[in-house]
């Protein structure tokens, strides 16, 4: 196809191709993109046939795969911001990291108002030591750890307690 031939198919059939993109598209700025590409494509290949049915399909085309990526693009951006949406969920506020620091503060001085047997019998059964493990550990018979347990997890638990009201009782001495 010579320039002459772009040329004239350019001049018979532009303003149809842009009024019937811009109202399919909305927008006669896109509309004139897509109508520049349609003829580049022209350009590349040469229509076959009726010329300008050949324009109006390729102009079809050329809005469907827009229409599809701008699709794609946009279920990405709905993926990322529903992504990120769960991620700051998933932050702990200020107001939780304060919480959790003071639950910690309570925890350690709980853990340091019990018996250095019980103390120790404790954190190894957290770390996933058995009964049998814990007496060859702390020098204890294997029977006697149960009891050593119960007794010390009733006595962190009484030392927690006792530790959140002496800091409640601060707090109200304080405000």
């Amino acid at each position: 196809m010579t320039a002459a031939d772009i040329e004239a198919l350019f001049r018979a059939h532009h303003a149809g191709l842009v009024r019937y993109l811009a109202r399919r598209l909305g927008d006669r700025d896109w509309a004139e993109e897509v109508a520049q590409e349609t003829f580049l494509r022209a350009l590349r290949t040469p229509p076959a046939t009726n010329a300008r049915s050949w324009l109006f399909a390729v102009a079809t085309n050329l809005v469907r795969d827009q229409g599809r990526q701008l699709a794609a693009r946009r279920a990405l951006l709905v993926q990322l911001a529903a992504s990120e949406r769960e991620r700051e969920a998933a932050q702990p506020t200020a107001e939780d990291r304060m919480v959790r620091a003071h639950e910690a503060l309570l925890a350690r001085r709980a853990l340091e108002g019990l018996a250095e047997r019980d103390r120790e019998a404790l954190l190894l059964k957290e770390e996933g030591l058995d009964y049998h493990e814990i007496a060859e550990a702390l020098g204890l018979s294997v029977g006697s750890v149960g009891t050593t347990l119960a007794r010390a997890r009733r006595r962190l638990a009484e030392c927690y307690e006792a530790a959140r009201a002496a800091m409640e009782g601060r707090r109200d001495v304080a405000g």
